[in-house]
């Protein structure tokens, strides 16, 4: 029983000082949050408390984003300043532009990258399953990265996506290496030349605000996130000249009965907009209830995307 402690507590103290050396590093970018409605101070401060320090990419604004996130107060951050190029307008390219531009000034004594977009939180339940996650897999060499979960929020912070239209799995934790690259859109990363990362998947999500804002911020967002994309014609077919987005016109939604994380709740405190949804009323294409059915019996979802392999 001794020796049995003994090992217990080397172990316990062989992980303590591994935890002590590893280096997070946290990155993100962003641009016009204030007028589009970024939560991207709630989203750098879910990722704060697992970082050693934190990279920040800032485009130029038209708005006080710059001083938004000089109000953070943490000596872990880092501040870029960057110019986007408008001009490219194809499949979202200038996100993994910038996304590659916060990457590039992390410190070279990096062992872990941690990735947040200016609409994503992570729930401080999840911080032990995450460290211990970076703990077990940091000298695993078959390993790139973690694969976390997501709840994507849509109308008010009530109701999760879903459809089959949401993606329900994204890489944002690796281990750091320079040939790592953000890709396409800046939805995942890749290494080398286009290969995927390797990952585990971990049982922590990632809170996906993107379609929760005033309806005036999310009709303006919508429009400058669709102009990353697409030309002014689609913008003017597609998104129009509407001042406030419709929240209605969703198939499907399921009311969401957990815990939103603590840096949120002051933003959910003061929300000034209702959004209801009648869950009775969901419409489910035959694709989705294929799929659902297919996935009940076989637990695998067709024809789902994935930027990455799976270990």
């Amino acid at each position: 029983m001794l020796q049995i402690n003994r090992l217990f507590v080397t172990i316990s103290i062989t992980r303590f000082l591994l935890l002590l050396i590893m280096k997070v590093t946290g990155f993100t970018f962003v641009r016009n949050a204030v007028k589009y409605g970024y939560p991207v101070v709630e989203a750098v401060k879910s990722v704060l408390p697992l970082c050693d320090a934190f990279v920040v990419a800032v485009g130029d604004s038209e708005d006080e984003t710059l001083e938004l996130i000089k109000s953070i107060d943490s000596n872990k951050i880092t501040i870029i300043e960057t110019i986007w190029d408008d001009s490219l307008r194809a499949g979202g390219r200038v996100l993994a532009v910038e996304t590659d531009k916060a990457y590039a000034a992390i410190p070279d004594d990096t062992d872990w990258a941690f990735y947040i977009q200016g609409d994503e939180v992570i729930h401080e339940q999840y911080y032990p399953v995450i460290k211990e996650s970076m703990l077990k897999f940091s000298k695993d060499s078959s390993i790139d990265g973690l694969l976390f979960k997501y709840r994507h929020f849509y109308g008010s912070y009530d109701y999760v996506g879903d459809s089959y239209d949401w993606y329900r799995r994204e890489i944002r934790l690796f281990k750091y290496s320079k040939d790592i690259f953000s890709y396409k859109d800046a939805q995942g990363f890749r290494k080398k030349i286009n290969d995927k990362l390797s990952v585990k998947l971990v049982d922590a999500y990632v809170h996906h605000y993107g379609w929760v804002r005033e309806p005036e911020a999310m009709q303006k967002k919508r429009t400058g996130f669709g102009k990353l994309y697409h030309d002014d014609q689609w913008i003017e077919k597609h998104v129009g000249d509407a001042t406030k987005f419709d929240y209605s016109g969703i198939g499907s939604l399921k009311k969401y009965n957990g815990t939103h994380p603590k840096v949120m709740i002051p933003l959910i405190d003061a929300k000034n907009w209702e959004f209801t949804h009648d869950i009775s009323q969901n419409s489910y294409s035959v694709k989705d209830r294929f799929k659902r059915f297919v996935e009940k019996v076989t637990g695998r979802r067709i024809g789902e995307y994935r930027n990455y392999k799976l270990v």
